[in-house]
């Protein structure tokens, strides 16, 4: 399986453009994704090249910005190419299936996600938390309340 989910921040600005033959439009992009703090050592990121496909593309590419954060779920693709010099370089990207738009436009703190295709404010039927930018329905817990509120075991037989 070859899967990944990464959140981080643009590092710098999208760069959107077309393939030739089929004008396609490919918008890529960097972020920078913290990597665990160990104690005693400065927090250090990894930089990883996002690249994006289609309508989701022009999209990202309209609404993105240098520090804005994403959440990316793709896959990871290798290549290689030889440079100028003829040295063969190695590469390694993401080819994002679906970019999610976190936090606010300016690329700090909370607000309101953007819908990844259409870039307007998703409707999720309730207003939106302040510290996770999303909340469920009003409506979506309705029924829990007889819940216990720890595990209690059963001594039924299970039929499995």
């Amino acid at each position: 399986m070859n899967s990944v989910i990464l959140i981080g921040r643009l590092a710098r600005d999208p760069e959107l453009s077309y393939t030739p033959n089929t004008q396609s439009a490919v918008c890529r992009f960097t972020i920078a994704v913290d990597r665990p703090r160990r104690q005693g050592e400065d927090q250090g990121a990894d930089f990883i090249r996002i690249t994006v496909w289609g309508r989701q593309a022009e999209t990202c590419d309209r609404y993105l910005n240098k520090g804005r954060q994403v959440a990316v779920m793709g896959r990871i693709q290798t290549g290689s190419y030889k440079n100028r010099e003829g040295v063969t370089v190695y590469t390694t990207d993401v080819v994002a299936d679906r970019v999610e738009f976190l936090g606010s436009g300016n690329g700090g703190g909370q607000g309101v996600s953007r819908d990844t295709f259409t870039g307007r404010e998703p409707n999720f039927g309730g207003s939106m938390t302040q510290d996770t930018g999303f909340s469920a329905p009003q409506d979506a817990f309705t029924g829990f309340d007889d819940m216990p509120d720890t595990f209690q075991a059963a001594e039924d037989d299970i039929p499995f």
